[in-house]
């Protein structure tokens, strides 16, 4: 869940993120929250809560509601593009998100799966 646990073994990571990768990041928990198809309270509320943690500027706060809107294009998301030293983080974070609702579906375990293999 997003408390103590995601927070002590995300937090530190989260600071080396660059601007670039901050919106990356951030693109890939739009894209995970739309796995089942649905973007449901929690997981704005999750998305919401990273937002303000990463201190997003208006203008990227903007684009990462659009993204809960109307999910990012498929060919927009690379993990290939993710450093290294940030794959980490990424996991992490997915999943977070995945497990914001209480409910963790099989599109999104599928996602999750294929998402670590492909950063392997």
């Amino acid at each position: 869940m997003w408390a103590e646990a995601y927070r002590a073994s995300v937090a530190r990571m989260l600071d080396d993120l660059n601007e670039a990768d901050r919106m990356r990041l951030m693109k890939f928990v739009c894209s995970f929250a739309w796995a089942d198809l649905e973007v449901r309270d929690e997981e704005r509320a999750f998305a919401g809560r990273l937002m303000q943690r990463l201190g997003l500027a208006q203008a990227e706060m903007a684009q990462v509601e659009q993204w809960l809107i109307v999910p990012p294009r498929p060919e927009s998301i690379d993990p290939t593009l993710i450093p290294a030293e940030h794959r980490r983080v990424f996991v992490e974070t997915m999943e977070g998100l995945i497990e914001a609702d209480g409910e963790v579906h099989p599109e999104e375990t599928e996602s999750l799966s294929i998402f670590r293999q492909l950063l392997v």
